[in-house]
């Protein structure tokens, strides 16, 4: 039982300094990508996926999922793998999730360039955007038009959530869209702010 139970824990312990240290590789070779050195917590990503509305019946996006831990949180907050679409830039991680999330629609490419990147799944209608975007580490004009964009695939009312670890929301008042602080996270490294952003009229124009 001892044994077992050791093996268990030693298990654990060397996937998640395997998922660190693959983050921290992938931070050296493109840190503005990839924005932290350390993967989000368990506790921010749970915070996250339980925007999702499940009873909606339509898919997720997730933007930046890095080596899934947001992912793991969204299948556990009971979306189908086949009704989540993430969105991965780096080839590496993007192969990992192929690996670890079986079902998961796991899609490499540009979350700046949905229109390319999502392929034939570009029409979709999502529930939410679950995002963990560096954001700051882009200009200022970039956020707001990805912003826009992720808004025109989600209905009216329904959450784009964001983090970030800047005081502030990473994205600037948009004419006809709400932000709302929704928590702080002091339990991830670094403490995070956790942001929605919603529609409430056409943006279009």
């Amino acid at each position: 039982m001892h044994n077992r139970m050791m093996t268990s824990v030693r298990g654990r312990i060397e996937r998640n300094f395997g998922d660190e240290l693959r983050f921290f590789k992938g931070w050296m070779k493109n840190p503005k990508n990839v924005g932290s050195i350390i993967p989000t917590s368990d506790v921010m990503a749970k915070r996250m996926a339980s925007v999702i509305d499940i009873g909606s019946g339509l898919p997720v996006l997730e933007l930046g999922p890095g080596t899934g831990v947001i992912t793991k949180a969204i299948l556990q907050r009971g979306v189908a793998p086949d009704l989540l679409y993430c969105v991965e830039y780096s080839a590496e991680f993007a192969k990992k999730l192929h690996h670890d999330f079986e079902g998961v629609n796991i899609v490499e490419g540009n979350a700046f360039d949905l229109e390319t990147t999502l392929g034939d799944a570009k029409s979709l209608t999502f529930d939410c955007v679950v995002s963990a975007l560096p954001l700051l580490s882009f200009p200022k004009a970039l956020r707001v038009s990805l912003i826009k964009d992720l808004l025109e695939r989600i209905p009216a009312g329904r959450p784009i959530v964001q983090f970030s670890y800047g005081p502030l929301s990473p994205v600037p008042p948009i004419a006809g869209v709400t932000v709302r602080h929704l928590e702080f996270i002091f339990r991830n490294v670094p403490p995070a702010q956790i942001w929605t952003y919603r529609k409430t009229k056409d943006l279009s124009n």
